[in-house]
């Protein structure tokens, strides 16, 4: 998995590619928890994952809670596969899809 980030003011924009699963889930949940400090706008860009497992949903949710007291985080570019793991979990329903 490669982790790309790029902040402009208070908006991080974090774009995810390859496989989100329990071996690389935590290296983005590391990477959120050092960056998100004074950020009110986050994007995870998801267009080049190719998969997600319940650990990166995890990581998803726990950003969610954490933007949700100190501004808002969308996600987007969103694949079909991954999208499709949103729609039969809930995600789709919890978090702001573009």
């Amino acid at each position: 998995m490669t982790i790309t980030k790029e902040q402009t003011g208070s908006a991080l924009t974090v774009a995810v590619e390859g496989r989100l699963d329990t071996t690389t889930a935590p290296d983005l949940e590391a990477e959120l928890k050092s960056s998100l400090d004074g950020v009110s706008e986050l994007t995870v860009d998801l267009g080049k994952l190719d998969y997600i497992s319940s650990a990166g949903l995890r990581v998803l949710l726990w950003a969610h809670k954490t933007m949700s007291k100190q501004g808002s985080m969308k996600v987007t570019n969103v694949q079909e596969v991954v999208n499709e793991v949103f729609e039969v979990t809930g995600f789709a329903d919890i978090l702001t899809i573009e």
